[in-house]
């Protein structure tokens, strides 16, 4: 009996001890992952090179950046933005709505996986990308154009710390 009970607590401690997989997985102890795809950041490269080649290739390149976030959406963390390194900025939007905390500070470095393309954003979209970041309402409601610019689609985004 002694042994059944030795046998059946040890199971039961490892079994307690083993992590479910979780959407969120912690990849280094100075980092945190989201998303589908696994960021290697070995293979990340700088906005202004992904600007640079998207630019030279054409629409939808995968590619691997690091860069700081700009500002984070403010209700749900389903979006980034990211500075293009000249004042000007572009969204970085979540494949399958995945989310970031919303309290993720700005400055935060992230490496981004994902792909770049030409984009047109409609009127309704982009009131709602200004209601998320906050804007009052006299400001979205000045929003009667669609625009046409670089989008990126991120299927990972890893946090650095």
């Amino acid at each position: 009996m002694k042994g059944f009970v030795f046998c059946f607590s040890t199971v039961l401690l490892f079994s307690c001890t083993q992590r479910n997989e979780q959407k969120n997985k912690v990849v280094a102890p100075q980092s945190i992952s989201y998303g589908e795809v696994a960021i290697d950041p070995q293979k990340a490269i700088s906005v202004d090179e992904m600007l640079t080649c998207f630019e030279n290739n054409g629409n939808n390149a995968v590619f691997t950046f690091k860069a700081p976030v700009s500002e984070v959406c403010s209700k749900a963390g389903c979006w980034v933005n990211i500075d293009k390194g000249n004042g000007e900025t572009f969204m970085v939007r979540f494949k399958n709505h995945f989310t970031i905390p919303v309290k993720t500070k700005v400055n935060t470095e992230a490496i981004i996986h994902g792909f770049a393309h030409a984009d047109t954003i409609s009127v309704k979209s982009l009131r709602h990308f200004a209601e998320d970041a906050g804007k009052s309402k006299e400001e979205i409601e000045k929003i009667t154009e669609p625009q046409y610019e670089f989008g990126f689609q991120a299927d990972g985004i890893m946090l650095l710390k």
